[in-house]
């Protein structure tokens, strides 16, 4: 008598999470109930490329812009001190980027 091997089953994998590869700015504008910003450093010749509407910058410096998380503009300062100010003073929470 032929004995019937059975075929082993592999254990499943756990279902992954739907994740989006691209977040849209109204997504972004989303985190945090709107109250999360970010600071980026920038040159003081990139700030003036970025908005041209500032006018007396120093060049040569380094600037700190704050913006919301949808990367709207909030402010441009000289110390990352005054940007955090900043964002406490609208009550926003400045998320690290890496």
């Amino acid at each position: 008598m032929e004995e019937k091997i059975k075929p082993t089953r592999r254990p499943r994998k756990a279902a992954r999470a739907s994740v989006p590869s691209v977040i849209s700015q109204r997504e972004l504008a989303k985190l945090g109930g709107g109250q999360v910003a970010y600071i980026r450093v920038m040159s003081s010749d990139e700030a003036r490329r970025l908005y041209p509407a500032v006018e007396g910058l120093p060049a040569g410096i380094d600037l700190y812009a704050l913006h919301a998380a949808d990367g709207t503009p909030l402010a441009l300062t000289d110390s990352r001190m005054a940007a955090i100010g900043h964002a406490k003073g609208d009550k926003l929470e400045v998320a690290s980027l890496h």
